[in-house]
């Protein structure tokens, strides 16, 4: 994360725009976007992940709670339980190491 950025943007644009600008500009279609938000209705992820389809990326997003607006809005849904942020995070951090189980041996294992 570019602090400057995140700040820059912060103070011209607000907090809630500080991913969707930096979304407009480096994304590109076909990229990956990830959002991460416990509740799944951070407006900052939000906005993000609506600017990412704009541009045609790829979207998932690892949200809790029932998935809130982030689930309406991205390509695939990693949904942790109803509850404490802590907790949600906790399950969050799991599916993202399964995710790189996955990914690392489906680079072992390719032909």
């Amino acid at each position: 994360m570019n602090t400057s950025a995140v700040t820059a943007i912060g103070n011209d644009f607000g907090y809630e725009r500080v991913f969707a600008r930096q979304i407009e500009a480096f994304v590109k279609p076909g990229d990956v976007v990830v959002g991460i938000t416990t509740s799944g209705g951070s407006k900052n992820i939000v906005l993000a992940l609506e600017e990412a389809k704009r541009r045609g990326a790829v979207t998932v997003t690892f949200t809790g709670n029932g998935g809130g607006a982030v689930a309406a809005i991205a390509d695939h849904v990693l949904l942790g339980p109803d509850g404490y942020s802590a907790i949600v995070q906790e399950v969050h951090i799991v599916m993202g190491h399964i995710i790189c189980d996955l990914v690392e041996q489906a680079l072992i294992f390719a032909p």
